[in-house]
């Protein structure tokens, strides 16, 4: 899960599939990060830690960490909220296998309209985000609860 600075939408991203992840009882490993290494080391955003916890997900324990170009190798999936991160990841690629990991997360929701999740940490909309990663993180579950793409 990558966002911009790894506070607001993917530390909420990786706490809700990783709650979905123990629902379902699947064998899966989600990490979240950003493009940039501003808030590396620093908890979610307290929004993001409200919204979360009003949802019985706890994402206290998070660190925000700065996206790495081994993290390509190590997921099998790379999904961003938006437009800027999905380049900002695609450019540290070596291979179309590394390219094809990579997806707009709200893609899975609504396939090719490239919808993106809005950074909340300005316009306070916490809430609607977590909503459209919910949404996206049971598409995501749905796709490939059977069959993780290697």
């Amino acid at each position: 899960m990558v966002c911009l600075g790894n506070i607001c939408r993917s530390p909420l991203a990786e706490g809700i599939m990783k709650k979905k992840i123990q629902e379902h009882q699947l064998n899966w490993k989600v990490d979240s990060a950003g493009t940039a290494a501003w808030h590396a080391g620093e908890k979610p955003d307290s929004r993001s830690i409200k919204v979360a916890q009003k949802n019985n997900i706890d994402i206290l324990n998070q660190r925000g960490r700065q996206f790495q170009a081994r993290d390509l190798d190590d997921f099998d999936l790379v999904l961003t909220m938006d437009a800027t991160n999905y380049q900002n990841v695609r450019y540290l690629t070596t291979s179309s296998e590394q390219e094809n990991k990579i997806h707009l997360i709200m893609n899975f929701v609504n396939p090719g309209l490239n919808q993106q999740v809005p950074d909340p940490y300005i316009t306070d909309g916490f809430e609607s985000v977590f909503e459209m990663l919910e949404l996206a993180c049971n598409k995501i579950i749905e796709k490939y609860k059977w069959d993780i793409p290697r």
